[in-house]
């Protein structure tokens, strides 16, 4: 089972998103991630799915949503050169004990401080999943209140468009 991402373009309309979600659901595929937003055209949006399965399964699952009459184009930026970036916000105990290591880390990770209080600190880090989940490790559970990630986005490197 391999890890695919899908960048989905599609009508910008109301009902959209819970189309698509609901063909995931109806054929028991999981959604990893999932973020969606409108591009530079108004009347289109941007899908970005995250899912694990096999060649065949992410095939089949490509031609289920090009039947789909919102969908415009799809592609498995997987197998293409792509960027790919996820955000997240993670709100740390900062007390006087805790307070340079967790701001080593950060410089570290190239992360930014973006709240302080008298005890957390507000970190918002960006890149690769697997660097947002270094950090998590790095910082120790027992040191995080709070996460909230964006889920992955990614494009097509060079001139190749979606």
């Amino acid at each position: 089972m391999k890890r695919h991402i899908l960048a989905i373009l599609m009508e910008n309309e109301s009902g959209a998103l819970a189309r698509v979600a609901s063909l995931f659901a109806a054929r028991g595929y999981n959604i990893e991630s999932l973020t969606v937003a409108k591009t530079h055209d108004n009347t289109l949006s941007r899908m970005t799915i995250v899912t694990c399965g096999s060649t065949q399964i992410i095939e089949q699952i490509c031609k289920q949503l090009n039947k789909l009459i919102d969908v415009v184009h799809i592609r498995n930026l997987t197998d293409s050169d792509h960027i790919e970036r996820e955000m997240m916000l993670i709100k740390v105990n900062a007390n006087a004990k805790t307070r340079d290591e967790i701001y080593r880390l950060t410089s570290i990770f190239r992360a930014d401080i973006v709240d302080v209080s008298a005890t957390t600190f507000v970190i918002n880090i960006t890149g690769r999943s697997s660097k947002l989940d270094a950090f998590i490790r790095a910082v120790g559970s027992d040191n995080i209140k709070e996460i909230v990630r964006s889920g992955v986005t990614g494009i097509i490197r060079g001139k190749n468009i979606l």
